[in-house]
């Protein structure tokens, strides 16, 4: 009997306290504080070669059709801000003269060099097909002995395709027929690749 009465009063004992609890209180919170995000999307235009960097020639007297050891390909990637509305790309020289030389005054004009392009909206042709200064011309087209072909083009239309990249597949050739002195050498030349972005 006194187990069952500290048991009873044990019991008694917990539900008093619990009666008993603490007051309730409604939350407090603190003052509010701020953070000012500000993002920047900066415009980027790149052009990678990533097929073809050298090319050989060998090079016949006389004959229009020398093709070159490999096709050229060309990566141009862009992240662009609104308002732009066309994108090219272009293949030239420094001088159209001389788009490859000897070195020792022998040389082979940029209107022997075919550059013909596909995958990116231009056909392509001779490396003397425009002029540095012409209409329409990049300004990177220097200096004045320099001249070039538009080998891409990307329309813009709102703000589709800002954000983008294209391939182009270039196929090289040399008409030796518009040179037909040229004697026997090795013959180096450079053609440059950039892209423009307009206005």
């Amino acid at each position: 009997m006194r187990i069952f009465q500290r048991s009873l009063a044990l019991i008694g004992g917990i539900a008093l306290s619990a009666a008993i609890s603490a007051p309730l209180k409604a939350q407090k919170n603190s003052n509010g504080g701020t953070v000012v995000l500000n993002a920047r999307a900066t415009e980027s235009l790149s052009v990678i070669v990533t097929g073809g960097p050298i090319v050989d020639f060998t090079l016949r007297p006389n004959t229009a059709a020398n093709a070159g050891s490999t096709t050229t390909t060309i990566q141009t990637s862009w992240v662009l801000q609104f308002g732009r509305t066309a994108l090219s790309l272009w293949a030239w020289v420094p001088n159209g003269a001389a788009a490859l030389t000897d070195g020792a005054g022998d040389n082979i004009p940029a209107s022997a060099v075919t550059a013909t392009a596909a995958g990116s909206g231009s056909a392509g042709g001779a490396l003397n097909t425009s002029t540095s200064g012409g209409a329409g011309v990049p300004a990177f087209v220097t200096p004045a002995a320099a001249t070039g072909v538009q080998i891409g083009q990307v329309r813009f239309f709102l703000f589709f395709n800002l954000t983008g990249n294209t391939t182009t597949t270039l196929t090289w050739n040399i008409n030796t027929t518009g040179v037909p002195q040229l004697p026997a050498g090795n013959y180096t030349g450079i053609v440059n690749i950039q892209a423009q972005a307009t206005p």
